[in-house]
């Protein structure tokens, strides 16, 4: 009986040995997390310096645009509140459009949130020739909040829902793939360069009109 103990002892150490061999070592898993986790704090030192340069080349836009958000925050809010959702998202349509309704880019996003045609519509906004919904600040704001809601379900996490605001949840699932994270700082080298950028500025303008940092954004 003794033997046949030894021999499967044997047998397993050579299953273990062979595993670890395939997949580089034993201990590979460590340094990987160690990796991710140096990754995200080098992420997040970096943002540091993004988020200083980008308030001092925008603060006198970002004033211009506080003078006249008192009326614009409040309806975001109204409606921000009605979908449960943080009332500092409002912030996210400052770096999307100035609060401009009226705004218009080069790749067909309309409206105070940018709103592409096909997911305005797929929100329930009307978007042709003679109607568009996505300049109409209360419809779109409604239309912005359910989107912004169904990508925070869909991540569990703010940053990446506000990556996948900007790129779609398509590119952010690929940064996820390929980095092994699902923590922003990071994972965020291999999403779009405009997205990763996107989240830094909306910290940043968050940052400006608080006077803090978002407690959901720390809490990521």
């Amino acid at each position: 009986m003794f033997g046949s103990q030894v021999l499967r002892i044997c047998l397993l150490c050579s299953i273990l040995i062979s595993v670890s061999v395939s997949a580089g070592s034993l201990h590979t898993p460590v340094p990987m997390v160690a990796a991710v986790t140096e990754t995200a704090v080098s992420g997040r030192q970096q943002a540091n310096g993004f988020v200083d340069a980008y308030l001092r080349s925008n603060t006198e836009t970002l004033s211009a645009i506080r003078k006249k958000s008192r009326h614009t925050f409040r309806t975001m809010d109204k409606v921000l509140r009605t979908y449960k959702l943080p009332l500092e998202l409002k912030y996210l349509a400052v770096v999307e459009s100035e609060l401009n309704t009226n705004a218009l880019s080069k790749v067909g996003a309309a409206g105070t949130w940018q709103l592409m045609p096909e997911t305005a519509r797929d929100l329930g906004l009307a978007v042709s020739d003679s109607i568009d919904q996505r300049l109409n600040l209360h419809l779109s704001t409604k239309a912005a909040a359910l989107y912004l809601r169904d990508l925070y379900g869909e991540f569990d996490n703010w940053l990446l829902a506000l990556a996948a605001y900007n790129c779609g949840p398509g590119p952010v699932y690929k940064a996820i793939r390929k980095s092994g994270s699902r923590d922003f700082w990071a994972l965020q080298q291999y999403l779009p360069a405009e997205s990763r950028g996107h989240v830094k500025k909306y910290i940043a303008t968050h940052l400006y009109f608080e006077g803090k940092e978002s407690e959901f954004v720390l809490a990521e």
